[in-house]
């Protein structure tokens, strides 16, 4: 097998944070020409790994490296290249780039089965309101009416741009991969988190991922000038959300010994005026956790929490349910494969679970599938601070490399 590159996995990397960077952070959204920019140049770089590209019709980019026996299920790995709002250059990249430095690596060797590079369209939620979309359709995992017409204020909908990439939504069921399509399915990523620096080990083996229950809290008061309207007579819809916004705080610390978080990403007022009594709110909640009794009482508390706000400040709450997944737990014969490469490149690692959710975590619905973490700085992550070290990035694709070369043939 051939050496990582590590110049070549800093250019890489370096290359694609170019595609949406300001001075902000990186903000490159699922299907936006930005998203095409960065794909494109990244298939131009690999041109000399002669691999077969294809694109289904939701814009997923499937690579591969062809095997002695092209017509059994190939080894497939990969990750996603959008960002969210302002983030970084490592989530998702390190994946991707690291499945195809793995294939430069194999090069030279003869494997059995094709190995085929996934790069997953829509990881991120925030363009549509939905995470891992790309994956969740071609696995099944959710139709596509589900997110037809999600979109964010004042941008198109999701079916727009998949149309505007060049893809169809409607004729989705030509993406769909069957079960044992794939022989097996790996991801490397950041964690995400700083379990893996502060313990010193350098490869985390994945062995559950958490559900993300994603909802609006819809609530609806009475618009009134701020001034002409005295404090014993306002149904102040901002105020009420404020409160819930403590209660997702509190339920989650509730749960806090079984791993489960809540958090309020997104609120949005109406009328957004400064003389004028907020009538509307919208919060996006995000729960999640490896423990599905944890996170349903965790939501239970955040409900109790609503109906209780609307009795007693006069206002109309209404929940709107965007995605309730549950915690999925990985292959274990795969994790045990990963454990024994790392024994042998003698790299410190680790077992443990990822709090975020991926595109691996829809992947069993139709083959094996595991997941390598490797450290990020401080644990940060959506964030223009995020940073991996090369030579640990590198430390993951020698072992995704070793596993791939292994389960292909």
């Amino acid at each position: 097998m051939l050496p990582v590159n590590k110049n070549r996995v800093e250019e890489l990397i370096g290359g694609l944070a170019k595609f949406g960077r300001t001075d902000a952070g990186i903000t490159r959204l699922a299907y936006t020409s930005t998203d095409k920019a960065a794909q494109m140049w990244l298939l131009k770089q690999i041109e000399y790994l002669n691999l077969e590209v294809r694109e289904d019709v939701l814009g997923n980019l499937f690579l591969r490296r062809p095997g002695l026996d092209p017509n059994i299920p190939p080894v497939a790995c990969g990750s996603h290249l959008d960002t969210v709002i302002h983030g970084g250059a490592y989530d998702g990249m390190c994946g991707v780039v690291g499945a195809v430095e793995a294939l430069h690596m194999l090069t030279d060797e003869t494997l059995r089965r094709s190995i085929e590079v996934i790069v997953f369209r829509a990881e991120e939620s925030s363009r549509f309101g939905y995470a891992t979309i790309g994956s969740k359709l071609i696995t099944g995992k959710a139709a596509p009416e589900k997110f037809a017409n999600a979109c964010r204020k004042d941008d198109i909908t999701f079916k727009e741009a998949v149309k505007e990439w060049g893809g169809n939504l409607e004729a989705y069921e030509k993406a769909l991969l069957k079960p044992g399509a794939c022989k097996c399915f790996a991801e490397m990523h950041i964690e995400q988190g700083k379990v893996l620096e502060e313990t010193g080990n350098q490869i985390g083996i994945v062995h559950n991922i958490a559900a993300p229950t994603r909802f609006k809290l819809h609530i609806t008061g009475t618009a009134d000038h701020s001034g002409a309207t005295p404090m014993g007579y306002r149904k102040d819809a901002l105020v009420s959300a404020a409160k819930l916004v403590l209660a997702v705080e509190t339920a989650a610390i509730n749960e806090k010994e079984n791993g489960t978080v809540g958090t309020v990403g997104i609120v949005e007022v109406d009328p957004g005026s400064i003389n004028v009594v907020p009538g509307k709110v919208t919060l996006w909640v995000d729960v999640r956790g490896v423990d599905t009794a944890s996170i349903q009482r965790t939501l239970k508390e955040i409900r109790q929490a609503a109906q209780g706000t609307a009795r007693t400040d006069g206002v109309e709450i209404r929940e709107e349910m965007l995605t309730s997944d549950t915690p999925v737990a990985l292959d274990e014969k795969l994790a045990a494969l990963s454990e024994a490469i790392c024994k042998e490149q003698k790299k410190a690692f680790l077992h443990m679970n990822s709090g975020a959710g991926h595109d691996a975590m829809h992947m069993p619905a139709i083959c094996p599938t595991t997941m390598l973490f490797i450290p990020c700085k401080g644990g940060i992550s959506h964030n223009p601070e995020e940073f991996a070290k090369t030579e640990d990035i590198c430390a993951g694709i020698e072992v995704l490399a070793e596993f791939l070369k292994r389960e292909a043939q």
